[in-house]
């Protein structure tokens, strides 16, 4: 199913909401396809955001809308953790 919306252009994220009984493995399954067909250039955490703002209130608690939110928290920019170049140099 195509859609107009350029961020879900396979209609990934409609069906997924549209399939009763379907489990966290499948949306994951799901959500890596959909990741993958994002425009070239797109931010993995502002498309992410879009399509959160877009099925997140009417399905709180639908697997995809945990697939989603845990995929924001893994899209967030790595934080520096230590290594040799934050030590101090004499």
């Amino acid at each position: 199913m195509k859609t107009d919306d350029p961020l879900d252009r396979k209609g990934l994220m409609v069906e997924a909401y549209r399939i009763e009984g379907i489990d966290a493995g499948e949306c994951r399954s799901i959500f890596l396809d959909w990741a993958l067909s994002l425009p070239d250039g797109a931010d993995m955490a502002t498309s992410i955001n879009a399509m959160l703002e877009q099925y997140q209130g009417h399905n709180p608690d639908h697997p995809m809308t945990v697939v989603l939110n845990d995929g924001m928290k893994k899209a967030e920019k790595p934080r520096r953790r230590g290594g040799w170049r934050s030590r101090e140099r004499d």
